[in-house]
């Protein structure tokens, strides 16, 4: 008989509870192997695509793309022995649970069980007795977010693709057409689930009020989750994932951590004429050198002459606790929000290992792909505010580290060099700290010497 096996969302994290169902990479009736892409999940973190644990095939999908999963809840059902005889029980019965084996109805019965009012809520199945390996047996459920007021729905009801064509009028159809309306995409108002007229010019306005986010183009990416509101005048986007943790993260960083920042304007032509030397040698040919990589480099040099930098505050201990390493966090803009990956033992990299290692980083997060391992254990970070055009800025520490550099625009200037005014050069350093942990002298020091081997990469081989 056929032998079922049942897949619990796993934590793709530390620590983490709950995911978010993106994208299936199989349906219902695939054949699957193991470690085959089964579903693409987004953690707070980032996103996952989760392997596939068996050999078989898909006989349910739990919950649909959209969903709020908890850890541990069932996402997906595969028969492990599709080769096996169906074994026929009443509709309901679970047999040899123990075993994990989950009985097939008859059709008589299947049509039986479909018999009772739509709006009756279906029964849930008890996960089976087979539990993957590292995944637990901890029950969940699957939550979908509530369905808002001015939201669109396709014909059918609430997450559901109706079975019939869409029923509207000719003239109906023919104004869709003139307002651009896709017709599957409008709630109906009318009897038996007519498509007014009415219903047709409600859509297009709310089509419309969204002009202003789509002046420069089609529908932007941070509209897609959300749901028109006020008649259309607004989309409403509910805060989950890597925006919701970031608020939180900001939030608490805030409010717990006094920041300080110092300011620091420096001469760095010297830095852009080694990027220049660097861009055309042979040794850095497979990696991309820019500024941002020896800006890393100054910072690295500048902890390890000042280590007492590199720490963190533990409140619950009331203790300080100073790292005898570096992570170096490089904070990344992502359509999905603000990221803050970082190198893992960076302190111990020479020039061109730190830009592989930053290179890699980079591609990783603007690809959505960045592993949750590289985005804790962070203990100093840079946010790079110059290909913006941005001067510098006040940064906030991310959570658990002390300090954080921004690293402003490059610009020509006019600059005193050598006792003459000449063109050079020159951008804008800031250090922000926690002042629980860093005094103002530490923190001028640091950025200070950060500010020197920019001006002076040379210095970097006596430090370093």
């Amino acid at each position: 008989m056929p032998t079922f096996e049942t897949f619990h969302m796993p934590d793709a994290g530390e620590g983490l509870t709950e995911a978010d169902v993106v994208t299936w990479r199989v349906a219902v009736g695939d054949t699957v192997e193991v470690n085959q892409p089964l579903v693409e999940i987004e953690t707070a973190k980032s996103l996952v695509e989760l392997p596939c644990p068996v050999d078989g095939v898909v006989t349910e999908l739990l919950v649909a793309e959209g969903d709020t999963v908890d850890v541990g809840a069932p996402i997906a059902r595969f028969d492990v022995d599709p080769g096996g005889e169906p074994e026929v029980s009443v509709p309901g019965e679970v047999s040899g649970a123990d075993s994990g084996v989950l009985s097939v109805p008859t059709p008589e019965a299947e049509a039986e069980a479909a018999a009772p009012a739509a709006s009756s809520p279906a029964p849930v199945e008890e996960a089976s007795g087979a539990v993957l390996v590292g995944y637990g047996v901890s029950a969940g459920s699957a939550r979908r977010r509530p369905r808002k007021e001015g939201a669109l729905e396709p014909v059918g009801g609430a997450g559901e693709v109706s079975d019939y064509p869409v029923l509207a009028k000719p003239p109906v159809r023919r104004l869709a057409r003139e307002l651009g309306v896709e017709i599957t995409t409008v709630t109906p108002s009318g009897p038996g689930g007519l498509v007014t007229r009415e219903d047709v010019e409600q859509a297009a306005k709310a089509k419309s009020a969204r002009s202003l986010a789509t002046y420069a183009g089609d529908e932007q990416p941070w509209l897609e989750s959300g749901y028109t509101a006020d008649g259309g005048r607004s989309t409403r986007v509910p805060v989950k994932s890597v925006r919701k943790r970031t608020a939180e993260a900001m939030v608490k960083s805030a409010f717990t951590a006094p920041h300080v920042t110092v300011f620091h304007t420096a001469d760095v032509t010297a830095t852009m004429d080694l990027v220049k030397r660097l861009k055309v040698d042979r040794d850095f040919s497979d990696v991309r050198v820019t500024p941002l990589l020896i800006v890393a480099k100054a910072l690295l040099l500048a902890v390890r002459r000042h280590p007492e930098i590199n720490a963190s505050w533990d409140d619950e201990a009331r203790e300080i606790v100073y790292k005898h390493y570096v992570n170096l966090g490089i904070a990344a803009s992502t359509p999905r929000g603000l990221l803050v990956p970082n190198i893992k033992d960076a302190h111990r990299l020479p020039l061109h290992e730190l830009a592989l290692e930053l290179g890699e980083l980079t591609a990783l997060a603007r690809e959505n792909r960045t592993p949750p391992a590289a985005l804790s254990g962070g203990t100093i970070s840079i946010t790079n505010v110059g290909p913006l055009g941005i001067d510098t800025g006040t940064p906030i520490l991310n959570p658990g580290e002390s300090a954080i550099l921004a690293f402003g625009a490059i610009r020509e200037q006019p600059w005193v060099h050598e006792g003459e005014i000449k063109i050079r050069w020159v951008t804008q350093l800031a250090l922000s700290f926690d002042h629980r942990l860093v005094d103002g002298e530490l923190g001028a020091r640091v950025l200070a010497d950060v500010g020197r081997v920019m001006s002076d990469p040379a210095q970097g081989l006596v430090w370093g």
